[in-house]
């Protein structure tokens, strides 16, 4: 399964053996990772929390897109929910191409349609405090920990 929603930690090689091809003449990784300080405010672990049947769907969905716009590319994304320690791995991204550039641009349109599209959201635990952040964009607050009917992702 290249797509997939982990509770457990994710394994990095995993995660690359998936988009290994013999056309590849590139493989980029993004490992999103929990950091510690985020606007001036010290973290002390987030929980991630997803609608897991419609985000894998919409990862599947940025698989087929990436594949469509970067010919010969191919992609794997695991995210990870459940409570993340600072430096824990939340997301890996692994996508091979032909050519460098292509795994470049793709990976990082699949990180940017990720924080779009796929229905993920977390809970900040702070020194001083704890908040829902809502969507990946953080443009839409979800103060009870999900969206509400009719707020769903697409």
């Amino acid at each position: 399964m290249n797509f997939e929603i982990l509770k457990e930690p994710i394994d990095i090689q995993t995660v690359i053996n998936k988009v290994i091809q013999r056309e590849a003449g590139a493989i980029t990784t993004f490992i999103g990772t929990v950091r510690e300080f985020t606007n001036g405010k010290k973290t002390l672990f987030l929980i991630y929390e997803a609608y897991e049947e419609m985000a894998v769907k919409k990862l599947e969905q940025i698989g087929r897109e990436i594949e469509e716009r970067w010919h010969g590319a191919k992609v794997a994304i695991t995210h990870r929910i459940g409570r993340l320690e600072i430096t824990d791995i939340a997301v890996i991204i692994a996508v091979s191409t032909p050519h460098r550039a292509d795994a470049y641009e793709a990976n990082r349109y699949a990180i940017e349609r990720i924080k779009e599209i796929v229905p993920i959201w977390k809970k900040e635990h702070w020194e001083n405090g704890e908040a829902w952040i809502g969507n990946q964009l953080e443009t839409v607050s979800y103060p009870a920990g999900k969206p509400e009917k009719g707020e769903m992702y697409e």
